[in-house]
């Protein structure tokens, strides 16, 4: 069997954790800040963790995370 290549966008976008979760970062964050508040945007900075039943999905197209 050939190796499976690895989606390199969402690898770009995802990464694991040490517990084997898989750790992502938050939308709205890009353009428009001004009507948002500092305290959503300072939350918004912080990393957060995939859904379970999303999680699947990320580890099929990272074969190798």
């Amino acid at each position: 069997m050939p190796k499976m290549k690895t989606k390199r966008g969402a690898a770009k976008r995802f990464t694991k954790t040490g517990s084997g979760k898989i750790k992502r970062s938050k939308a709205f964050t890009s353009h428009i800040l001004t009507k948002k508040s500092t305290k959503r945007k300072r939350n918004l900075r912080k990393s957060g963790l995939v859904d379970p039943s999303n999680a699947k999905v990320i580890r099929k197209i990272l074969p190798y995370m």
